[in-house]
């Protein structure tokens, strides 16, 4: 609590106002979830589990075993998973839909109790070269999520449902932004032989690259069976290229910090403004540049 009013502060912000817009962006998106499919509560539920699964870092829980114990440890890890789901729980519970909400409370708790360290133990294969590191380490992180993706995108063709589709597109899309939220040490930066410009359009080309590997599954089926919806379907395909691109500039804009607060309001804005991209990329496409004059000239 007391980081995240920091880190507000520190980006100009105050905290009480981050927490209204954070409030207001997620209802928003929860009405239109609802809105728009009736398949909303099994993809709430398994968004608000995906996030808690971040807490799960294996390495991160030894660190806290190692800080409070084993029995101190096990409370923490209940209070941070419903901490983490108390607003989806909220809007569940507005919406009367209360075995959900209660399914979700339940499968919080036992995933804050489950060790993976004992249960995932092997090295996942990824379809990437080492060089974007971002994907090779964010794919083994995060695979159970695109290939949950993938059996929604199944599930809405056999449902007649594009609007499932696309949500299961974009889904690929918000885990492939996440692989570029923090800022790699400065060395890996400096290792490029490059003027900053070609460093940023080398990381866009190959972030398109390879995000097309994981998302083009989603779009071939939904152009396959949903052809009478091509234009929306490359509509929304463009609009997630845009926003990975303006992810990594907004990255690298901030570096070697992490991404502050208002490049992200200004990234969330775009969601409601997606042509906002198109301005909001450029400026900060040389906003980056400068920043990494100092590593790459």
């Amino acid at each position: 609590y007391k980081i995240l009013n920091r880190r507000c502060t520190d980006a100009g912000i105050a905290p009480a106002a981050a927490y209204i817009i954070f409030a207001a962006a997620f209802t928003a998106l929860s009405l239109y979830l609802f809105h728009k499919t009736k398949y909303a509560a099994p993809v709430y539920l398994l968004t608000a589990l995906s996030i808690t699964g971040k807490l799960a870092e294996i390495k991160r829980n030894d660190f806290l075993r190692i800080c409070f114990g084993d029995d101190k440890l096990k409370k923490l890890r209940i209070t941070e998973n419903l901490i983490v789901i108390a607003p989806f729980l909220m809007f569940l519970l507005y919406k009367q839909l209360f075995t959900a909400a209660l399914i979700l409370a339940v499968l919080a708790i036992i995933l804050a109790l489950l060790n993976f360290s004992t249960t995932l133990n092997m090295v996942i294969p990824t379809p990437f070269y080492k060089k974007p590191f971002e994907f090779t380490t964010g794919f083994r992180n995060t695979f159970y999520l695109i290939v949950a993706a993938y059996v929604l995108a199944v599930i809405a063709v056999v449902a007649a449902n594009f609007n499932l589709g696309i949500f299961a597109m974009l889904l690929v899309f918000a885990v492939i932004l996440g692989y570029y939220a923090k800022p790699e040490n400065e060395y890996y930066v400096w290792i490029y032989s490059l003027s900053p410009e070609k460093f940023l359009l080398e990381k866009i080309k190959t972030a398109l690259l390879y995000s097309s590997l994981l998302v083009l599954p989603v779009a071939l089926l939904l152009g396959i069976f949903f052809p009478q919806h091509l234009a929306a379907l490359l509509l929304f395909l463009t609009a997630g290229w845009l926003f990975l691109i303006g992810m990594i500039v907004s990255k690298y804009a901030s570096y070697p910090d992490e991404l502050n607060i208002t490049q992200g309001l200004l990234l969330a804005f775009c969601i409601g403004l997606p042509p906002l991209l198109l301005i909001l990329i450029p400026y900060l496409f040389f906003k980056s540049a400068t920043r990494l004059n100092s590593l790459l000239r």
